[in-house]
């Protein structure tokens, strides 16, 4: 199972939208710990939210398209949402 996550900073006041099997120990082992570089510099990070999917391939589908939206405004609707 995988799941897309939105994380958000409260340093930068942003957040940053992914995938992965284990959003928790990502955020811990990845985000948190400064290893990945978009979220380098605003860490420390809170899952807000997370999605599961049944493939890899709908997770990093549905990734993109939450990307693509370059929209805070929709990030938070979907927060909003229980998406």
């Amino acid at each position: 199972m995988y799941y897309v996550y939105i994380l958000y900073s409260l340093k930068c006041q942003k957040y940053y939208a992914g995938y992965s099997e284990n959003p928790e120990n990502r955020l811990e082992n990845k985000h948190n710990a400064g290893m990945v570089i978009a979220t380098r510099n605003c860490y420390p990070y809170e899952l807000k939210a997370k999605k599961a999917f049944a493939s890899e391939k709908e997770a990093m589908a549905e990734e993109r398209r939450i990307k693509k939206m370059k929209s805070r405004k929709y990030i938070e609707y979907l927060l909003n949402e229980n998406w």
